[in-house]
């Protein structure tokens, strides 16, 4: 089945750049001019993978996250200029699962892409029922509960929290979770973990400073705890 990428971009060099080049990659390309062009894309042809910039009219990558996230987890990437990059953390914090600074080598973005695409249908065949404490991680329907509250996750956090789960005891270094989550085509994992524990976190511990779950171990990686 062919995959759907929604390209969401001001310039329309850019739009078809990434137009013509996924298209040869096998993919179905759909664009948007700004966010709000692209919720109403979403809406009626629901992408697999959204590549988003930030800077544009009417409704900024910003706005678009906030108000998608509500919607749906699809994976999104930013693309961002080099003197935004910065910004592009904000957009983590926001629910984008990674980012790519201009002018970006068209195999990196496909292999970024195509890791996405691999741990989002990959969360979808999995069936575990995982619990720890509180937490409550259902694969089947890609579910987070805490508390006996929904909990809205990326795929990337999704992903990250169950490979965490599912060996709990276990120290894994940064190199490990990038290696076991990101396959070795997706370098950006490796700037962005720390974000994304962060915001994991910050969704499920009731004191994100003082982790009852997600434990720093320090000069290695994370642990996850799991109370008795």
């Amino acid at each position: 089945m062919t995959n759907t990428i929604l390209v969401v971009d001001d310039q329309s060099s850019v739009r078809q750049l990434l137009q013509d080049y996924l298209t040869e990659q096998g993919f179905r390309v759909v664009t948007a001019v700004d966010g709000q062009e692209a919720i109403y894309s979403t809406r009626h042809d629901p992408p697999d993978l959204i590549l988003l910039d930030i800077m544009m009219p009417k409704m900024d990558g910003y706005q678009f996250l906030r108000l998608y996230r509500k919607e749906r987890q699809t994976p999104i990437i930013i693309i961002t200029a080099r003197e935004e990059e910065t910004d592009a953390v904000l957009g983590l914090d926001l629910g984008a699962d990674d980012y790519v600074v201009k002018p970006f080598r068209m195999r990196e973005l496909l292999a970024r892409i195509q890791a996405a695409l691999r741990r989002s249908e990959k969360t979808q065949v999995s069936f575990e029922l995982l619990r720890a404490g509180e937490i409550v991680l259902d694969e089947r329907n890609h579910a987070v509960t805490v508390r006996s509250a929904a909990v809205a996750v990326t795929p990337i956090e999704f992903d990250l929290l169950a490979t965490l789960m599912r060996s709990p005891g276990r120290v894994f270094s940064r190199g490990d979770l990038v290696d076991l989550l990101a396959d070795s085509g997706f370098a950006g994992l490796a700037s962005t973990l720390n974000v994304h524990i962060r915001n994991l976190r910050l969704k499920i511990e009731t004191d994100p400073a003082n982790p009852d779950y997600i434990k720093t171990v320090f000069g290695i990686g994370y642990q996850f705890h799991k109370p008795e």
